[in-house]
């Protein structure tokens, strides 16, 4: 587990993982980035009061570094990834044991099952979960168990790990992503099952979510960028509908200046397109969510949709490739 400011909830994470109905040996390894809350402090006492979670350093406080750091830490052959803002099931090692035995797979990994606790969290767990929201992928929205590009977090094998050289930490985010590409790439198999799922908590704001959104759009061009063979209409959608709105908008705004009302109605014809659709989706996923939850989702969509598309457009930063 990479932990960075979990202050919040890495004592409700490791006391799930801890509290594991699986048979064999397990402990929980702890790769500590410089966090700016309590989070040592959490660490240091879950650490105390049960001898199976072991703790190590992660200077740089980055992902992909911290992963590699616990699984070089790690003593067993199969590495469980949990992250310090999700809750897994108490079947959910001994699930992942058995299907990654039962398949032959090198990674299983299921659910990212978002839940919010307060009105906006839902909002945003609502739009996690939905196909306008995310597309179609099977660990966002379930689907049937099978091969996978990629899953959630994950089960590896750790041969697998070390046969691809471990996480990529020059890449900030969508490493998994771009793991799951090398583990297929090098013969290896990704498998998803709707068994594994795990409580993902969302951003807790508009300005965290946006950059959240923006550093999977930057970081998501990066892995297109080092393999131009996993571009797909589902990673280009939200840049192109961000284009589009954006000349819309600019096209319509010259439409009204040069008074040319065609030209002002072809414009925002775009940008309208696109509210018409963010109103429909945005009534489907409130399906189930009280009022005071559902009213943020006509500005959840947009946050994830705009922000992933600026940082695509934009690109993982030079200094860091």
């Amino acid at each position: 587990m990479p932990v960075l400011n979990e202050e919040r909830h890495l004592a409700e994470a490791v006391t799930a993982i801890l509290a594991s109905e699986y048979a064999g040996p397990l402990e929980v390894v702890l790769a500590l980035g410089p966090s700016h809350d309590r989070t040592d402090d959490v660490a240091a006492d879950l650490a105390t009061h049960d001898e199976r979670v072991t703790l190590a350093r992660n200077p740089s406080g980055r992902t992909a570094a911290g992963l590699n750091i616990a699984i070089g830490a790690a003593a067993h052959d199969i590495i469980v990834r949990v992250d310090g803002h999700a809750v897994i099931p108490t079947d959910y090692v001994a699930v992942a044991v058995e299907t990654l035995e039962a398949t032959g797979a090198d990674n299983v990994g299921g659910i990212m099952g978002a839940e919010g606790v307060t009105d906006f969290e839902q909002a945003v767990a609502a739009a996690m979960t939905s196909w306008f929201g995310v597309g179609g992928a099977a660990f966002h929205i379930g689907g049937e168990e099978g091969p996978a590009l990629t899953v959630y977090l994950g089960c590896f094998r750790k041969s697998a790990l070390e046969r691809v050289g471990g996480f990529d930490e020059s890449m900030v985010r969508a490493q998994d992503w771009e793991l799951n590409h090398r583990i297929r790439q090098t013969g290896g198999q990704v498998w998803f099952t709707p068994r594994m799922r795990v409580t993902y908590r969302p951003r807790n704001s508009v300005k965290t979510l946006a950059r959240q959104y923006f550093e999977y759009g930057r970081w998501r061009r990066e892995v297109a960028r080092r393999h131009p063979e996993t571009v797909s209409l589902r990673y280009l959608a939200p840049p192109v509908t961000l284009l589009a709105v954006g000349v819309g908008v600019l096209l319509a705004t010259g439409g009204v200046l040069a008074r040319q009302p065609r030209l002002a109605a072809l414009g925002a014809s775009q940008p309208a397109i696109y509210l018409m659709a963010d109103a429909v989706a945005s009534s489907s996923a409130a399906r189930g969510l009280r009022g005071s939850a559902a009213r943020w989702l006509p500005v959840v969509f947009p946050t994830m949709h705009f922000a992933w598309g600026a940082g695509f457009l934009l690109g993982a930063p030079r200094s860091n490739r």
